[in-house]
């Protein structure tokens, strides 16, 4: 009997471990959201897979930021307990890992979405639960969505869609090329964009002369590319991360295609020059301050918080910081300055986050409101071009 007992404990003693999950936690004791001792933030990022050249410095970014909160003594005395999850760039364990976060692990918060699908799978979730989420992917469509469904409680720190495609109608207008060739990856970050360029071109007296899309798994373009060149334009866009765009690039390349190229902020990486070699030399694509940050006058606003998180990243990693985990920075700490004002009621930190103004951070000054979950406009973004194997600010 006495045997059998035992062999009940310690199965009850193996299932509570198991209960634990495969999260990555640290920072403080397992303890409610709102316990006294700590503070349990969950993030959820595209460390791997096809995300990962975005969501692999977007995990390391949140652990590094919060080890430097904790050992300066955390918010008001508690430390943060980081539970994060990595989708592997998966729709579907994007949800299962935040259904997990809220239900079974109940974070006060929750950062993360490196990709607009996996964001946008995740977005009814928070919403129902009433969690705050403060997303780092790019389409509009994850705080101001086209059916109007609720997002009081969706945040996001990249510049969405309805501001990046104008800063480039407005390049190409400048540089008079009318006649543009539109190439975008077939999943929710290239099709949001393709909508806001169909949406917005004609105010800038741009014509698309070819329209086409290529699947993220692409390995050769080149019979598109083809139609591309036949249909004559004066410049090529190219909408898609770093993986797939290097193969566009490199393909048109090969094709002798010499025309001015320009791309979208997700090729803002060392891992795009690197896939594409010399076939990057010339391409264009706005992007945060941060990637030209030694360039940038002594007085920008931005400057020396740019500085300061490329050395941090650097020291404890050993490879450049990029943009796409300086969106991560924004959100953890925009979610700090929340908490640190409203303490851990949740519709305290969303008032909170939806009042925050001239917020210094990574991607641009944040100035939130009710009507604007992004809180950044065109000025957040410069141009940059790819010379010598580098980033600079374009003429």
């Amino acid at each position: 009997m006495k045997k059998f007992v035992s062999l009940i404990i310690l199965m009850l003693f193996l299932s509570m471990l198991a209960a634990c999950g495969n999260s990555e936690s640290a920072g403080g004791k397992n303890n409610d959201s709102g316990g006294s001792d700590v503070i349990k933030i969950g993030a959820i990022y595209s460390a791997s897979g096809g995300g990962a050249p975005l969501g692999k410095s977007q995990m390391e970014t949140v652990k590094m930021l919060v080890e430097l909160v904790n050992e300066n003594d955390g918010i008001d005395g508690k430390k943060i307990e980081l539970i994060a999850y990595d989708d592997k760039s998966d729709q579907n364990e994007a949800v299962l890992s935040m259904k997990k976060l809220i239900e079974q692990d109940k974070v006060l918060a929750v950062v993360g979405g490196t990709l607009s699908g996996n964001a946008l799978a995740m977005v009814p979730l928070a919403e129902k639960s009433k969690t705050p989420f403060i997303a780092s992917a790019t389409s509009k469509q994850i705080v101001k969505p086209d059916d109007n469904s609720s997002r009081d409680w969706i945040f996001k720190t990249t510049q969405s869609d309805d501001v990046v495609i104008p800063k480039i109608l407005a390049y190409l207008k400048e540089k008079n090329l009318t006649k543009i060739a539109w190439l975008n990856v077939a999943n929710q970050y290239g099709t949001s964009a393709h909508e806001e360029f169909n949406r917005l071109k004609g105010e800038y007296g741009i014509e698309a002369v070819i329209e086409e899309e290529f699947e993220a798994t692409v390995d050769d373009a080149k019979a598109m590319l083809t139609r591309v060149k036949k249909s004559n334009p004066q410049a090529i866009i190219v909408w898609g991360t770093a993986q797939e765009s290097s193969v566009i690039t490199k393909n048109l390349h090969q094709l002798g295609m010499k025309l001015p190229i320009i791309e979208s902020q997700g090729i803002g990486t060392k891992e795009f020059i690197e896939l594409t070699g010399e076939a990057a030399e010339g391409v264009i694509f706005p992007a945060g301050r941060l990637i030209v940050a030694e360039q940038l006058p002594d007085n920008d606003p931005q400057k020396e918080t740019l500085i300061k998180y490329k050395e941090d990243f650097k020291a404890k990693f050993n490879y450049d910081a990029n943009t796409f985990g300086g969106h991560t920075w924004d959100a953890f700490y925009l979610l700090v300055n929340a908490i640190e004002k409203a303490g851990t009621d949740k519709e305290k930190i969303r008032e909170q986050l939806e009042n925050t103004k001239n917020f210094v951070g990574i991607s641009g000054i944040f100035n939130f409101s009710k009507d604007n979950h992004t809180g950044l406009d065109e000025s957040s973004l410069v141009m940059v071009q790819i010379k010598d194997g580098k980033f600079v600010i374009a003429e």
